[in-house]
């Protein structure tokens, strides 16, 4: 049994105290990929976004906000981990300054200044001690494959899940599952219950033992 960190869902990074930047991730990935875990015996911590799905009563979930909220329950939970699914879809910018009070309308154009938010998975890819593992996910527009193996070895992953848009609030998606040599160990397509399962399983199969 090995104990594993998912992340999963959204997050949000706030403009003023009621509008935020956020993407469509639903989170189901994330909980289908717990409950594979779960049924497989492992034992699960879950650190997710604002999400209206389910995780398994089995799993321990540890519910964020930010990238950074993400970032912080992830560095405290990573390193009594085996190893870390990452299916959460993080927000990659955030405001530089939010604003204290609900911005109104002027009827002049808003110009908002972005910087970039941590990146949860490389930060903790690279503090992992020996014998931990991770799983990316990467969803791409183009150059799928190689933006995936180059997001692969920046964070130092030990394999990657390839998917695209269509996959944002969908219930079915097409992934292929690929390891550091770049080769594609698998496939998939189908409902995310399946493909979790399979996942789940090469996982089982590469990286545990």
């Amino acid at each position: 049994m090995a104990r594993i960190l998912i992340t999963s869902g959204p997050t949000r990074q706030y403009l003023d105290p009621v509008r935020y930047l956020t993407n469509g991730s639903s989170g189901r990935m994330g909980s289908a990929i717990a409950s594979a875990c779960v049924a497989a015996g492992h034992e699960v911590i879950v650190v997710s976004g604002p999400v209206h799905v389910a995780y398994p009563d089995q799993a321990r979930v540890v519910s964020v906000v930010s990238t950074e909220e993400m970032l912080e329950a992830c560095g405290r939970e990573f390193p009594a981990c085996d190893g870390l699914i990452a299916t959460a879809a993080p927000c990659d910018y955030r405001p530089r300054g939010m604003a204290q009070e609900k911005i109104a309308k002027t009827g002049a154009p808003l110009l908002i200044e972005l910087i970039e938010t941590p990146d949860v998975v490389a930060a903790l890819g690279r503090n992992k001690r020996a014998g931990q593992w991770l799983v990316g996910f990467a969803l791409e527009t183009s150059d799928q494959r190689i933006r995936a193996l180059v997001k692969l070895e920046r964070k130092s992953c030990d394999l990657i899940v390839l998917n695209g848009p269509e996959a944002i609030d969908a219930d079915a998606s097409r992934v292929e599952v690929m390891d550091r040599g770049g080769h594609i160990l698998a496939t998939l397509h189908g409902p995310k219950s399946v493909l979790a399962a399979r996942i789940v399983d090469i996982i089982q199969q590469q990286l545990i033992g």
